[in-house]
């Protein structure tokens, strides 16, 4: 049929938070290892692993100092090369992160720019004199807030940085750090991985002369970096000069692409990447002034993205299909309940994401159903940008630290980031020592040994889902249409493939909710059968109406 990375399910292995091996309160590799018959029995076929290359750590692994080596708090190459091989005995593939939009400021190219103007290194990133009074060259806010710039003594010169000071940016414009680059993913592919999840990748061209946004000191720079000028040429040398070369899947984060500018990265034809991850499912609680400012989704943005994704790749490009990741908070807290209807709204909204079209993506813990974290202080926190954003709004902004920390508990990264739930043991069976962040206080309702031994657990829902996609390839190439596009509570779309139809029908909500099979479905008010429900007990009965429970999600197949 179809490519690989079509057909399978992605997990998400976030390694500092998965499972600790050696005491030391951080998960490594060799934890992962003692995991790997666990992401078997689910049924992946891919794992995609967040970064595990040498860093300081400013930003949890997306600050490079060495990207051929190992962190040393995640083991060494040996136990890289067990934990591929392990995966591989399994059936299951490896893509690796790929972070090349920036380095660390440890990584030797950069302590090679900065010391001079005429190193062979200079040009590797992005440096540019102060305006005339000694000003930033531009005034773009960076993606963590404050100016994206940092000035460097040394040289009395300015080098760009979108993200974290410690993460200069790489200057792509020069096709030797595009060797590097290159060379350096070919080293991984050689070792046997099977593809690159690519890490803010439309921001690897910037806009000639990196002009200013606006006349605010500090603002908004996306026009002039995301999807830039030669994002394109740069995503097509490097699948000739390495990704042609093996049989591997790409995926590329965007923030800020849209389906038109998706469907040419993603066409076959153009040979550049696979499938991307856009943001416009994450940004429907955005409010004015960006993620923190938060206001309450809406059932009708909901559809309203997800329609303008699945009709614009349909048979052009192909979609990524994700809720939550390292980078957002819990799902099943984000847009289900994570309160009374947990294990309803969880399996509810793991049926929506394995019954589109596309490829879907489960983050470590949200097999289980893992919540958000209320922490009772900012002390115990450690994202970066969280701690970021609590400075600004409350020591410089006068914010009220409980406004600030509703903020925190609704949208903080760290909300994805506390250890997995293994078992009810202390800090959830994760590690013997004294963890890096705090577990979920949760941990004794909510823990994968539970989640194994109850037969109707979310695991086991999920655990049939990927089952069924094995099975029924309607749910991976089927066409989608929505359908009852103006109801309130409930989502419905069918999916249609050769001779074959489905429908989905997905109640939104924590009340009962009225379905009636639209006029344009007449044809099939009759004749169903039910293909898979996250409650017991729903007794097989002619669509034409329905009565769904809080939080039901029902599969048919329309005969």
């Amino acid at each position: 049929m179809g490519a690989f990375w079509q057909e399978e399910v992605v997990y998400q292995i976030y390694p500092r938070s998965f499972m600790d091996s050696n005491g030391d309160g951080i998960g490594d590799l060799r934890g992962i290892i003692s995991k790997l018959d666990y992401l078997k029995e689910l049924g992946v076929g891919i794992v995609w692993l967040s970064p595990v290359y040498k860093s300081p750590n400013d930003d949890n692994g997306y600050d490079i100092s060495d990207y051929q080596d190992i962190m040393d708090e995640f083991g060494t190459m040996d136990d890289w090369e067990e934990l591929l091989h392990g995966l591989h005995e399994r059936g299951i593939r490896l893509i690796m992160d790929l972070v090349v939009n920036h380095s660390s400021d440890e990584h030797s190219w950069f302590q090679e720019s900065k010391k001079s103007k005429d190193n062979p290194y200079r040009d590797f990133y992005i440096w540019k004199p102060g305006k005339g009074d000694g000003s930033e060259p531009n005034n773009w806010v960076s993606f963590f807030g404050g100016s994206a710039w940092q000035y460097d003594e040394v040289t009395d010169e300015y080098y760009l940085h979108l993200f974290s000071k410690k993460q200069p940016d790489l200057n792509w414009e020069n096709p030797r750090l595009r060797r590097a680059v290159y060379d350096m993913m070919t080293f991984w592919l050689e070792k046997g991985i099977d593809g690159f999840r690519m890490d803010v990748i439309n921001c690897i061209s910037k806009a000639e002369g990196l002009p200013s946004a606006g006349d605010d000191k500090y603002a908004w720079g996306g026009e002039f970096f995301l999807c830039g000028p030669r994002l394109e040429q740069y995503l097509k040398e490097m699948n000739e000069e390495v990704l042609s070369k093996y049989d591997v899947m790409t995926v590329g984060e965007m923030p800020g692409v849209t389906p038109e500018l998706a469907a040419r990265y993603t066409d076959p034809a153009n040979k550049e990447l696979n499938m991307v991850f856009h943001f416009e499912t994450m940004d429907i609680d955005a409010g004015e002034g960006g993620k923190w400012n938060f206001t309450k989704w809406k059932l009708a943005d909901l559809k309203a993205v997800t329609n303008k994704w699945q009709y614009g790749l349909n048979g052009r490009g192909w979609n990524s299909l994700y809720l939550n990741n390292h980078d957002q908070p819990r799902m099943v807290s984000r847009f289900g309940d994570d309160t009374v209807y947990r294990k309803e709204s969880a399996k509810l909204l793991a049926t929506f994401l394995h019954t589109l079209q596309g490829t879907p993506y489960i983050f470590q813990g949200e097999e289980i159903g893992m919540t958000n974290v209320k922490f009772d202080n900012i002390d115990q926190y450690r994202d970066i940008e969280t701690l970021n954003f609590f400075k600004e709004a409350v020591h410089d902004g006068g914010m009220p630290v409980e406004q600030a920390m509703a903020a925190i508990y609704a949208k903080s990264r760290d909300n994805a980031r506390t250890p997995m739930q293994w078992n009810e043991s202390k800090h959830a069976g994760f590690t013997t020592g004294e963890p890096w962040i705090g577990v979920n206080p949760n941990f004794k309702e909510i823990n994968v040994e539970d989640a194994l031994r109850d037969k109707d657990s979310i695991f086991h829902y999920y655990k049939k889902l990927i089952q069924l996609r094995k099975q029924h390839p309607i749910m991976i190439y089927g066409d989608y249409d929505i359908v009852a596009e103006e109801h309130e509570q409930i989502y419905a779309y069918t999916r249609t493939w050769r001779n074959e139809k489905w429908i989905v029908i997905l109640n939104f909500s924590d009340r009962e909710a009225e379905f009636t099979l639209p006029e344009k479905l007449e044809e099939y008010r009759s004749g169903n059968q039910l293909i898979i429900s996250n409650y017991e007990n729903v007794t097989e009965t002619p669509i034409r109406e329905l009565n769904l429970r809080p939080y039901e999600a029902r599969v048919y197949r329309l005969v």
